[in-house]
């Protein structure tokens, strides 16, 4: 093994934790060909961050798989698209559902797409799904359920489903309901007049021919081939068919599938396959701790997030914790974006075995881009842009009523001399984004208030205090040392509450990112002046 094999082997990170399973799996049961991962999509709705976050994730294992078998053998990573399944309600967040309604329980890839850019209503949400799994880099291979059922793929196994029906059925009737199971048969067949497909009984098998039997809408029987994509599978056993079909050795689900999955692991096992390896992960909640659901269009989608963040604070808001469940909403962006970046920070100064622990390593697989630090730009400059948090970024927009790019940085060129769009080009998207979040989220919610007699006394003090200091002061720790004294002097206990006030009365909000660092970047004599407008109360006026 190579040393990175060998650290691999003991590292603790989550997905070393799952490629390692993999591993024992070829142990147990050596196999022919590449090793398998996939993952599965359901295209009757718009794709949201739940539907990425498990190529991202199952990229984040496949890749320490490669790192623990020193990349020797092969890997497949399939993103299925669950297209041939019949639409059974239309959802919430789409235009022109009249289409939809007209169409319900057709094949999503015979239904006409609302959005009128695609072929239909899958290859048009398909497509959501592709753009930006391509936008990210992810190497992968898509894979349509339509084009595996028509194209002979499944064929085998949709044979040896017919052979085993009576097995397929043991195992699931005693899942369901009186009703359920009285019409249940895990072929669907596609109606060769309506194109919808059927939730009816099978009343005959002829294996030998390939056949089924079952009663159309009209109440003719009709018998059809379950191959060739005359059949649609139901969900549980269609699952363990593509498994079987396909060889796939690891997938992972949301945690409202396990009971899907211990029903389809026994189907597999049914058709002579072997399930894959996996967990189940916790699921996003919206802002109000509901499931996140593509129907509902809930939560945010993938459009939203890098509409205010950079898609490398996605991946890592998805990287952490995946079998806790996360609140997916707009408020948990910044916070993201400024781990994200300290982790990258932080990267070249660990060694191998702490880098393999590093969420970056996993989501750049081990290769993550530099950190924009001080050797990019002027070498007697005194402060690294690195420095420069989004939330900073933040209350810069607020301080400066920066409208533009270019306004934020006329105060980023004084605070880090030589730093520009073109040496720094994350911290120039960061600015992009900090104001398109302040106008659309942060703005809305401000809530200023006037000083007290006791704050004012401070505020004057402080005022003061930066007035003295030179006025090219960049050094965060000199302002952050006065702003703490000034609390302490002034008998603010706890010295929190001398913070809020100065959020609360200059911000509108309770909290912020250190004040010093606000103030290295704005200026100390533009801070003296917001402070003196806070105190004025033309702030809460404008507000």
């Amino acid at each position: 093994m190579s040393d990175a094999a060998t650290l691999a082997a003991a590292a603790k990170a989550w997905p070393f934790e799952q490629a390692r399973l993999v591993v024992e799996r070829l142990k147990k049961k050596p196999k022919d060909g590449p090793v398998i991962f996939e993952t599965g999509y359901g295209p009757s709705g718009l794709p949201h961050i739940g539907t990425f976050q498990e190529v991202a994730r199952t990229t984040m294992v496949r890749h320490a798989f490669r790192v623990l078998t020193d990349d020797k053998i092969p890997t497949r990573l399939i993103a299925f698209s669950d297209d041939m399944d019949g639409l059974r309600k239309v959802p919430d967040n789409i235009p022109n559902k009249a289409v939809l309604e007209a169409n319900l329980h057709k094949p999503l890839t015979q239904i006409p797409d609302p959005f009128g850019c695609h072929e239909s209503f899958a290859h048009h949400n398909n497509a959501k799904l592709r753009e930006f799994l391509d936008g990210f880099g992810f190497e992968y291979e898509f894979m349509s359920s339509t084009e595996q059922y028509r194209s002979g793929r499944f064929d085998e196994a949709l044979l040896t489903m017919l052979d085993r029906f009576d097995q397929v059925m043991a195992i699931m009737l005693p899942t369901l309901g009186e009703d359920r199971r009285a019409t249940y048969s895990p072929f669907l067949p596609i109606s060769p007049k309506t194109g919808k497909v059927l939730q009816v009984p099978t009343l005959a098998r002829n294996f030998s021919k390939g056949t089924i039997v079952f009663e159309d809408e009209d109440g003719e029987k009709i018998e059809v081939p379950v191959t060739g994509g005359n059949v649609k599978i139901q969900w549980k056993p269609d699952w363990a068919l593509r498994w079987t079909a396909l060889g796939v050795d690891y997938e992972m689900s949301g945690k409202d599938l396990i009971d899907s999955v211990q029903q389809s692991s026994k189907i597999c096992r049914a058709l002579g396959g072997a399930p894959p390896e996996g967990f189940n992960y916790e699921l996003f909640l919206d802002e109000n701790g509901q499931k996140i659901s593509k129907s509902k269009g809930n939560g945010l989608t993938i459009d939203e997030w890098l509409r205010y963040a950079p898609p490398e604070s996605l991946a890592y808001y998805i990287y952490g914790k995946p079998k806790t469940a996360k609140k997916l909403y707009f408020d948990v962006i910044p916070k993201a974006v400024d781990e994200y970046l300290q982790q990258i920070d932080a990267y070249p100064k660990q060694n191998t075995a702490e880098r393999m622990e590093n969420p970056v390593w996993h989501m750049h697989s081990g290769n993550p881009p530099a950190p924009e630090m001080a050797a990019s730009y002027q070498a007697n400059a005194t402060v690294a842009p690195s420095s420069i948090t989004f939330a900073l970024l933040l209350n810069l927009v607020a301080a400066a009523n920066a409208e533009t790019k270019e306004q934020l940085w006329k105060f980023i060129a004084k605070y880090a001399p030589g730093a520009s769009p073109a040496t720094h080009p994350m911290l120039d998207r960061l600015c992009g984004y900090a104001i398109a979040y302040y106008d659309d989220f942060v703005k809305k919610t401000k809530r200023f208030r006037a000083a007290t007699d006791t704050e004012r006394a401070a505020f004057e003090d402080l005022i003061r205090r930066l007035d003295a200091l030179p006025a090219n002061t960049t050094d965060a720790e000199t302002i952050q040392n006065e702003v703490y004294a000034v609390g302490k002097e002034h008998g603010f206990e706890p010295l929190r509450d001398w913070f809020k006030a100065l959020y609360e009365v200059c911000f509108g909000q309770e909290a912020g990112p250190r004040f010093g660092s606000f103030a290295a970047i704005f200026g100390v004599r533009e801070t003296s002046a917001l402070l003196r407008k806070g105190l004025a109360g033309e702030l809460m006026k404008a507000a």
